[in-house]
């Protein structure tokens, strides 16, 4: 799936879909609770209130850069708290290529954040190491992301992903660590989006008067767009995540601008009430 913003474009690549309850990602909430937003359904929901979601990428494609944001889960990746993200084998990169996207072609990636399941991909295993999955990509790391997790891995999945998927970027040298409000190229610019992590970014496309928005993990579900303070379980501060959401979703409410969920799929925010609403746009 492509989408065009002016001379940009945008590709999704999928690794993952899952449709599950809503107590691992949305603890608070029950299916009953998703069947009260009937826009959610059927694109980001199932009829019976189980939640749609995707492991993805996109690549992003401006006249003069090939940005990849965010690389998934990652194969032979193990140590990960969900006993199914362990040693995958998926034709991620096969995927990639047949889309027109060898690992070799991507200039830049961009990761919103550094969980686990935006930054497998980093690495891929060769010979028993870890080595940067895209040769000739400079990958950028959010300054105060990083600062974080490099101080904060004590935990083991903690320490496996650091050590698996960001370390071995860091040690070849590939690494570029920015601002939160880093203006990549003329297209992209970074929107400081706290709260699931302490420094989540966003992603702001511009070109020839259209806009798109990746939000990374500032939602993991629309739900989360109806009740600003539906917080993830993976959220480092749910009170802060819930004031994002209600920034970022104010800003972007009412406007043409295409939205991208990190883990589902584009749509229009729409105010609706005190909150949002969001219409999905045809896959």
């Amino acid at each position: 799936m492509n989408w065009t913003v002016g001379k940009v474009r945008i590709t999704r690549i999928v690794e993952l879909k899952t449709v599950g309850g809503t107590r691992f990602i949305l603890p608070q909430i029950g299916p009953d609770d998703v069947q009260r937003l009937p826009w959610m359904i059927p694109s980001f929901a199932t009829a019976e209130g189980r939640l749609k979601m995707v492991v993805q990428s996109f690549i992003v494609e401006t006249p003069s850069l090939r940005i990849m944001v965010d690389t998934g889960l990652g194969n032979d990746k193990k140590g990960r708290s969900v006993p199914v993200w362990n040693d995958l084998n998926t034709p991620f990169l096969e995927n990639m290529t047949a889309a027109g996207f060898p690992p070799e072609r991507i200039d830049r990636v961009l990761c919103t954040h550094l969980h686990v399941d935006h930054v497998g991909w980093n690495t891929r295993l060769v010979d028993g190491q870890w080595v940067p999955t895209f040769p000739n990509a400079t990958y950028v790391f959010g300054a105060i992301e990083y600062a974080h997790w490099k101080a904060h891995s004590e935990r083991p999945e903690q320490a496996a992903v650091f050590n698996d998927s960001i370390q071995p970027i860091i040690d070849a040298g590939r690494a570029e660590l920015v601002a939160s409000d880093a203006q990549l190229s003329d297209e992209i610019t970074l929107i400081p989006t706290p709260g699931h992590s302490p420094g989540h970014m966003s992603v702001l496309i511009h070109s020839d008067g259209h806009q798109a928005l990746l939000t990374g993990d500032v939602a993991h579900s629309p739900a989360q767009m109806a009740h600003l303070d539906w917080s993830s379980s993976v959220d480092s501060d749910p009170a802060q995540a819930a004031a994002t959401r209600h920034e970022l979703f104010s800003r972007f409410a009412d406007t043409p601008t295409l939205v991208i969920g990190g883990h589902f799929g584009a749509g229009q925010l729409q105010r609706n009430g005190e909150a949002f609403k969001f219409i999905a746009l045809q896959d």
